[in-house]
């Protein structure tokens, strides 16, 4: 089974026996105490933020939200290089995993012994509201999940708002140097910068995350670039650099506001208008 062609389900991911993940496979609400492991940071956050922090015993090393409630969780390795072992003796009921962040030869392995696999996807801000949605049902935290919809509900709207208030810009999206790395449009972060009238650029699908060249043709056409703090930590030295190789203003961001997803997608999409708002005010300015 390809868990790499698999879409995140949206709210209709109820099913009458329970609820479906990315790959349409169907969890029941479950009974009892779960012992859950994440692989997801995005994820391992949400389920904290559902209320079942007691309930989650083991987590990625990358897995750092909310820090100090997680320093008692114990590690498993890293999202693409988890420890077999340390997960089997943590005896899980669910594994949460994620589609673009582990790899299916893990996730088929650890599948082996633990009892039920979440698979989740998602591709779009939106896409969080089937991600509560699943979670939430699953784990019988509907009425964690019902507030935390609402908020990101709200902070959608605002960033929309924010989107069409200012005239679109084509924006270049850096996530690694040594070589020039982007974003493709068929990714998440991509989606999330759209949402405030920011379209990444090239307006390619795929490579999900190209590399390209300074001297390529389409880079004449950006308005603006975007330096990412992870997964390459870019940092103020780097922002002369890029504006000398292409000409354009050059901004600093936090990739948490573009890249997670779950919980912290609602304080993001709020960083990411506000952002936008405080770009565009000191371009009048200038």
């Amino acid at each position: 089974m390809d868990i790499h062609s698999a879409t995140e389900k949206q709210v209709s991911n109820q099913d009458p026996a329970g609820w479906a993940d990315a790959l349409g496979r169907v969890h029941r609400p479950w009974d009892g105490e779960a012992r859950i492991v994440s692989l997801v940071p995005s994820l391992t956050e949400l389920v904290w933020d559902l209320g079942l922090g007691p309930q989650l015993v083991g987590r990625t090393g990358f897995c750092i939200h909310p820090r100090e409630g997680l320093r008692a969780v114990p590690k498993v390795g890293g999202t693409k290089d988890v420890k077999i072992e340390t997960v089997r003796r943590l005896a899980p009921t669910h594994l949460l995993v994620n589609i673009d962040e582990n790899r299916q030869e893990t996730v088929d392995a650890l599948a082996k012994f633990v009892p039920q696999v979440i698979v989740t996807h998602p591709c779009r801000p939106e896409d969080n509201f089937g991600l509560y949605a699943l979670l939430g049902g699953v784990f019988r935290r509907e009425e964690v999940a019902g507030p935390l919809a609402a908020e990101l509900s709200a902070a959608l709207q605002d960033a929309q708002d924010v989107g069409v208030r200012f005239p679109p810009e084509r924006v270049l999206y850096l996530i690694w140097r040594a070589p020039w790395m982007t974003v493709a449009r068929s990714t998440y972060i991509s989606a999330c910068l759209a949402t405030v009238g920011w379209h990444s650029w090239p307006p390619v699908e795929a490579p999900r995350y190209p590399a390209f060249d300074w001297s390529d043709g389409w880079v004449s056409e950006i308005d603006r670039v975007l330096l990412s703090s992870e997964p390459y930590r870019f940092r103020p030295k780097h922002l002369a650099e890029v504006m000398a190789a292409c000409g354009r203003p050059a901004q600093l961001v936090d990739g948490e506001v573009c890249s997670w997803y779950g919980s912290r997608a609602i304080q993001g999409l709020r960083a990411l208008a506000a952002l936008r708002v405080q770009l565009a005010a000191g371009d009048v300015g200038a």
